[in-house]
């Protein structure tokens, strides 16, 4: 049982970071010809595209794909709630939802700006993934940038932002009862 729930949740979890990154490609207003971006697109556009029709966005926010986020978070628990043979409560379950598209928003987050981090080090050149990575993490930065400049050549703006993030994460924990638990 426990590999079968490992298993629903990474794949669950994997497309909702997908789907995070649909919504977060617009909003950074990053290359959509990009080879990874197109590999979001097209990897969401199956389910996103009949919801469009319903859904219009807001300006930058992709209005459907927060919804579909939200439907996969939904769908994770109902089906490792069957397995497991627990019941939901409704309003529960949609605050769960949302906390969990927001929780792992910041993980995707924290895990991009790492990447970069440890990418900066070497001279790669041209990669696709580590283009769309800055340009999905710039408008973060730029303006802790803005507040304290590089010292020395040394850029401490994106650990700034993992000590903030982490901070934000423990204040949250501390006041949402299953915000940890995620």
């Amino acid at each position: 049982m426990n590999a079968l729930t490992f298993l629903i949740s990474t794949l669950f979890d994997l497309y909702l970071m997908v789907v995070i990154l649909r919504i977060w490609l617009p909003l950074a207003r990053a290359d959509f010809y990009n080879p990874f971006s197109q590999f979001v697109v097209k990897a969401t556009h199956p389910l996103i595209a009949p919801m469009r029709r319903l859904i219009p966005s807001m300006g930058r926010f992709d209005t459907s794909s927060f919804v579909l986020a939200l439907l996969v978070v939904m769908a994770k628990v109902l089906l490792l709630s069957l397995i497991a043979g627990g019941g939901i409560d409704i309003v529960l379950f949609f605050v769960f939802a949302l906390v969990t598209v927001i929780k792992q928003a910041g993980v995707l987050l924290f895990w991009m700006l790492l990447i970069r981090a440890i990418l900066s080090w070497f001279n790669q050149g041209y990669n696709p993934i580590v283009m769309i990575m800055g340009q999905l993490t710039e408008p973060i930065l730029a303006p802790v940038r803005r507040i304290i400049p590089p010292i020395g050549g040394l850029d401490l703006s994106v650990m700034l932002v993992i000590i903030g993030m982490n901070f934000i994460n423990m204040l949250l924990a501390q006041y949402v009862p299953f915000w940890a638990v995620i």
